[in-house]
């Protein structure tokens, strides 16, 4: 006999936070949006953490790699959409990984008889116009010089020239032994006006280049999120097909946590895949899983072994699979069943789980919602659809830009890996439509009002830590005439603006 559950499953506007005690010091330059991104043991610290609670989507209209450096500086972490090759999502993940670090190995090298013309051709290859000169021309060279767009001026010279003879020769320049630390390498940058300090060994060969972009850049950006070598971190999907050449890829280009894209995670593939991943790399890949919408589809990946569980199924603004099979459950009830689980097997093996509200989120405040509900995190498809950043097309429709957003169960994605499960390599049937966002801005501006948004309300329930909140938050369910009451009604808005954050 079929299972009936007696409760209505709720979305996330059907809530509303009650406020708690207001203390003094809850302002919301005090609130830390920390939160932990994969599993971890009672007493111990996270491996991976992040420092905003928010994620980018799995999505071909979503997390690029320009995405990826975007969200990174905000504190959050994008997951490179995996309907592409391996070799083009690893060489996304490797861009972020590149765009910023602290001890960057040289990619442009050149030697002392290098010709103008060579080093223009190496600078429209890489990108980089600074080129350390060494003997060997190898990255790890004797450094004899260094190159710099400023040394030379095209319109003066003939192309032939050699490096040697416009360079900044190793006697003038300015470096740092192999022994220094960042912060003292940053010291020498800031005190001498450097753009760039070479850092070399006892035996005066290259080692790394410490950049003044990098640090002006963490100055601007606090909250970024950074590995230990001092790069962005960034986040790939992978499925339960290719996964065994997917996999190594991606760990080899530095992704720093994987996720098994699939409209639902509570399957044998799923089981499969996180057993393989352990069995070869033990505990130092990290994967979530998902998604799911109650505690049997928790507690079973979390059995096999996921670093992190994410809930929902049918709740994104693209997503049609609930009204193409019926199958689904309200976001707001999926995330707190599951947060119970967690809970529960916190307790039994005193072992955190974190959980990733995936989709449901329509205003800013849903978020909030969702880690008072037990979430540990939120991933946000739409949302970040709708920045400069993502790489959908911009367009003018009626007078209006707009950006280009599509589902992953759309015929355009073509993303038969993470719906088809028979292996039969073609969507059946859509479970996501072809749409356009109004287009938001850059995704800076809009990631800092929304994070300011979420810690004022969490400052107006009397918390200054997602831990806090959903130790005190309170919740009430509303009717429809509440949620209708809760806007602007009954007047003529002036200048109404509808592309508001949502």
């Amino acid at each position: 006999m079929a299972t009936y559950y007696d409760s209505v499953s709720h979305t996330f506007s059907e809530y509303l936070l009650v406020p708690g005690l207001t203390r003094k010091e809850n302002v919301p330059d005090k609130v830390s949006l920390r939160t932990p991104l994969v599993k971890f043991k009672k007493g111990e610290e996270p491996a991976l953490s992040l420092n905003i609670p928010m994620v980018s989507a799995v999505m071909q209209s979503v997390s690029g790699d320009r995405l990826g450096v975007a969200l990174a500086k905000e504190g959050g972490m994008s997951f490179i959409f995996q309907s592409q090759s391996i070799a083009s999502e690893a060489a996304m993940v490797a861009k972020v990984k590149n765009a910023k670090a602290g001890f960057v190995v040289s990619d442009s090298n050149i030697t002392p008889d290098t010709t103008l013309s060579e080093v223009l051709e190496l600078v429209k290859k890489t990108g980089h116009s600074t080129m350390p000169v060494t003997e060997d021309g190898t990255p790890n060279g004797k450094l004899v010089g260094l190159v710099t767009s400023r040394d030379y001026r095209v319109s003066r010279m003939n192309g032939s020239e050699k490096a040697s003879s416009f360079m900044t020769p190793r006697e003038k320049l300015v470096t740092a032994n192999a022994s220094a630390t960042l912060s003292e390498c940053n010291d020498l940058i800031w005190e001498h006006k450097l753009n760039t300090l070479p850092i070399v060994d006892d035996a005066d060969h290259l080692c790394y280049l410490v950049f003044r972009k990098d640090y002006a850049s963490h100055k601007e950006n606090p909250l970024e999120l950074l590995d230990d070598e001092k790069r962005f971190m960034v986040g790939a999907g992978i499925n339960t097909r290719d996964y065994k050449e997917r996999v190594p890829a991606l760990v080899n280009a530095g992704a720093d946590c994987l996720v098994l894209d699939s409209s639902d995670g509570f399957s044998e593939w799923q089981a499969d895949a996180l057993e393989w991943i352990r069995e070869k790399y033990g505990d130092t890949v990290k994967v979530g899983a998902g998604n799911v919408v109650d505690r049997d589809g928790f507690n079973y990946l979390a059995e096999h072994g996921a670093d992190f569980v994410k809930v929902g199924i049918g709740g994104g603004s693209i997503c049609i699979t609930r009204e193409t099979k019926g199958i689904g459950r309200g976001q707001a009830t999926a995330v707190i069943e599951v947060a119970k689980a967690r809970d529960e097997w916190f307790e039994r093996t005193g072992e955190y789980i974190p959980i990733c509200s995936d989709g449901g989120i329509v205003y800013d405040y849903h978020i909030v919602l969702a880690l008072a509900m037990g979430a540990d995190f939120v991933m946000l498809g739409r949302y970040f659809s709708r920045f400069e950043e993502a790489p959908g097309e911009k367009l003018t429709v009626n007078g209006a830009y707009v950006k280009e957003y599509w589902g992953e169960g759309s015929n355009r994605a073509k993303n038969w890996q993470r719906y088809d499960l028979g292996g039969k390599g073609k969507l059946s049937f859509e479970e996501g439509v072809d749409s356009y966002v109004p287009y938001a801005g850059f995704l800076h501006d809009n990631v800092y009002m929304t994070t300011y948004k979420i810690r004022s309300t969490m400052c107006n329930c009397g918390a200054l830590t997602i831990k806090e909140l959903q130790d005190k938050a309170r919740l009430t369910l509303v009717s429809s005439t509440s949620i209708v009451e809760g806007g602007a009604h009954d007047v003529i808005v002036k200048n109404e603006d509808k592309s508001y954050n949502k």
